[in-house]
């Protein structure tokens, strides 16, 4: 097994290990980036609209050329990438496993961050193995990145900014969205982007979900139903739709499976998307070295993904020397008044209590340790 040996290795090359990466280098740690996919990015480069907010946060511009930005710094700043490597493994000593053309390597870091992001979840049904029903994401990326058209006639499940997004999309790609189906009582997306479906002419069915999909060796068919407060289907209120695609947007869940192999301590929040790592304002995790950022510490947007992203990367920089104290907590400030921008307003109202919660979490977690050592010298 060949061995590599650097300062920082980030897993993940998409927004958030992008942006640590960026950070890391320029404070001058060697930096490498690993990951599975043959181009870095991540989901940036599948997302063609245009975002809004602040100018810091690349207000009016399109996600793929934040993308592109964002992989220029990189490559300037002097961070290696190490593509089409799959991470399988991480031991207790902070070496990790790696497949990279064929070849077996141990690589070695004083500092890991952890960017993995985030995986769509799955819904169960009649007939959500044929072929033809799939996430949003995939969809996305088939449209966005491939540009292949996945189908002709869509239904969406899910009208969460992901739904809504991928739909319009959709459209712009030369699919008809037949309808958009929400098993909630209201839309879960942006105001902003529901308006624009739905002045294409795109119905969303709220208090409905998916009762079957049917076809013999595709998607030729769906049947939804509407649901009472219970989620239990009302009978009587089917409705069906010729359509050969079938897509998803029921949520993501963090990508933790690395952290899980570390003995990191874990927080189940579900706004979140589940189990997430408990970190404390550096985003450093339970375990000594191991930083996180982006989706893997709980679902958000690349903006926060980023920014994250960036905090991690001074961070780690700094426990290294490379940033002294009062450039550290510069920086530091910068970035968590951004974050606390994103955070902010109905919509952040859930992400910031969420992570609020998370960060007092890992404090009780530390005094818990600090407590037990006490107990043991007391006894001893």
């Amino acid at each position: 097994m060949k061995e590599i040996v650097t300062e920082i290795a980030i897993i993940g090359a998409g927004s958030a290990g992008l942006s640590a990466a960026y950070q890391a280098a320029t404070a001058g740690a060697d930096v490498l980036v690993i990951d599975e996919n043959k181009l870095p990015g991540g989901q940036l480069f599948k997302q063609i609209h245009k975002f809004f907010g602040s100018k810091e946060h690349k207000a009016g511009t399109r996600g793929y050329i934040i993308g592109q930005e964002l992989l220029q710094k990189v490559q300037d700043s002097g961070a290696k990438v190490l593509l089409d490597s799959l991470v399988y493994g991480l031991l207790p000593d902070n070496s990790m496993g790696v497949i990279s053309g064929g070849v077996n390597y141990s690589v070695k870091a004083k500092k890991i961050i952890i960017a993995t992001g985030a995986k769509e979840n799955y819904m169960a049904f009649p007939g959500s193995t044929l072929p033809g029903v799939m996430g949003a994401g995939a969809a996305q990326t088939m449209a966005n990145v491939n540009r292949v058209l996945p189908g002709k006639k869509v239904l969406m499940l899910g009208s969460g900014n992901v739904g809504l997004i991928v739909s319009y999309q959709l459209m712009q790609a030369g699919a008809e969205v037949v309808a958009i189906v929400e098993g909630g009582p209201k839309i879960g997306g942006y105001g902003v982007h529901a308006g624009k479906v739905r002045r294409a002419g795109v119905p969303i069915y709220t208090g409905h979900t998916i009762k079957r999909v049917y076809g013999k060796d595709k998607v030729e068919g769906v049947e939804i139903a509407a649901v009472d407060e219970k989620w239990n289907i009302i009978a009587g209120s089917e409705k069906n739709f010729d359509v050969d695609t079938v897509c998803l947007a029921v949520g993501l869940n963090p990508m933790t499976e690395l952290l899980w192999m570390t003995g990191c301590e874990f927080d189940f929040i579900p706004a979140f998307g589940g189990h997430v790592p408990l970190h404390d304002e550096s985003m450093e995790t339970s375990k000594e070295g191991i930083y996180v950022a982006g989706d893997v510490t709980g679902v958000e947007e690349a903006s926060s993904a980023m920014e994250e992203g960036n905090l991690a990367g001074v961070c780690a920089a700094h426990s290294l020397g490379y940033l002294n104290d009062s450039e550290k907590e510069k920086l530091v400030t910068e970035i968590n008044d951004r974050l606390n921008t994103l955070r902010s307003g109905y919509f952040g109202e859930r992400r910031r209590a969420s992570k609020q919660k998370q960060l007092e979490d890992m404090k009780l977690y530390k005094e818990s340790l600090g407590e037990t050592v006490e107990a043991q010298e007391a006894i001893i």
